[in-house]
């Protein structure tokens, strides 16, 4: 399944701390449960992926409707010409 693939399958999402510092991400649905845990740097990148892919989601939707772009939020990129 790639990700631009829709589905029947549905599930609950969980995030949050656990006893031993990490961070879980625990996604579970009918007969299945998976638990994905991250070193908490690990966590912080995929919170700006998820904060990227929403923006640009946004755009596609704007888009869609005919609507105007938006500028970027926080005017410039945090890390100029891809470098972090």
């Amino acid at each position: 399944m790639s990700i631009d693939k829709e589905s029947e399958v549905t599930g609950d999402l969980q995030i949050g701390p656990t006893t031993l510092g990490m961070v879980r991400i625990y996604v579970v649905g009918d007969g299945f449960e998976l638990p994905f845990d991250f070193e908490p740097e690990e966590a912080e990148d995929i919170a700006e992926e998820l904060l990227a892919a929403a923006e640009a989601a946004r755009e596609i939707a704007d888009r869609a409707a005919g609507k105007p772009a938006k500028p970027h939020r926080g005017g410039q990129d945090k890390h100029p010409k891809g470098k972090k």
